[in-house]
C-alpha cells in the first residue's frame, strides 16, 4: 500500500459496506472504462457512468514537468476527473480513478494506435515497471478520500513477432482504453512476475473502496 487519505473520518466499523448499499446512494463512476464499472458490479455496487472528458495529457505533462512522482500524477488525475463531474452532480457520490505505467520513472501513456501499442511493448520487454493505480471520491467538488497502491510486474522476453501476434488478438476497444496488457486475459501470459494486488492491475483495489464506503454516512 502506497498511500490512504481519509479527509471524512469514517464512522465505527459495524456493519460497513451494507450501510452505503443500503441507502439510497448511487456512486457515480467518473470513467468510461467498462473494466471498472464491471468490478463495482461484481462487488453489488451500483453505479452511473458520467465521464469526466479530461484532456489528460497536459495535466500529465506540467506534472512531470515539475518532477512529481508516477504516484503523484496517478493521484493528481484521479482526483480531477472526480472533482470535475461531482461538480456537476451536487451531493452525489464520485469516484474517479486512474493508472500509469511507470518504467524505469518514465511514465507510459495509452497507445494512440497500434503501432504505439508495439513499441510500448518493446520497451517493456523483458524489464520490470511498476503499474500505479489511483482512486478518489468527490462530493460537491472536493476531494473527500484517495488511496494510492502499487504492482510489480515483471514481463518475459518476447521476440518482435511474437508481440505482434499477442496485439492480434486484443480488439481495439480494449487495447487503447487499459493500455497494452489486460491482466484478466491474454495479457497475463506475457508476464513472468506479478506482485500485488490483481484489481490495482485492472485499475479499481476495490477493497478499499468497500471499506471507505461502509464507513461513509
Amino acid at each position: 500500500m502506497l498511500q490512504e487519505n481519509l479527509l471524512k473520518k469514517p464512522r465505527h466499523q459495524l456493519s460497513k459496506f451494507m450501510k452505503f448499499t443500503q441507502t439510497n446512494n448511487e456512486l457515480i463512476l467518473a470513467s468510461k472504462s467498462k473494466v471498472r464499472k464491471e468490478i463495482l458490479e461484481k462487488n453489488d455496487i451500483s453505479c452511473k457512468v458520467i465521464s469526466s472528458n479530461i484532456d489528460e495529457e497536459p495535466i500529465k505533462q506540467n506534472l512531470i514537468n515539475k518532477g512529481a512522482s508516477p504516484e503523484l500524477i496517478s493521484k493528481n488525475l484521479a482526483e480531477a476527473k472526480a472533482t470535475k463531474v461531482s461538480l456537476q452532480n451536487q451531493d452525489q457520490i464520485v469516484l474517479g480513478a486512474d493508472s500509469v505505467i511507470d518504467l524505469q520513472n518514465t511514465i507510459i501513456s495509452k497507445p494512440k494506435n497500434r503501432k504505439e501499442a508495439l513499441e510500448i511493448l518493446k520497451k517493456l520487454n523483458g524489464k520490470k515497471h511498476n503499474l500505479i493505480s489511483s482512486v478518489s471520491i468527490a462530493r460537491n467538488g472536493m476531494m473527500i478520500w484517495n488511496y494510492t497502491d502499487k504492482a510489480v510486474l515483471t514481463m518475459k522476453k518476447f521476440q518482435e513477432t511474437e508481440l505482434v501476434e499477442y496485439l492480434s488478438l486484443i480488439p481495439d476497444e480494449k487495447l487503447y482504453a487499459y493500455n497494452v496488457y489486460q491482466i484478466e486475459g491474454e495479457g497475463r501470459s506475457l508476464f513472468a512476475k506479478i506482485e500485488g494486488d490483481e484489481n490495482t492491475i485492472m485499475g479499481l483495489p476495490i477493497d478499499k473502496i468497500k471499506k471507505y464506503l461502509g464507513n461513509y454516512e
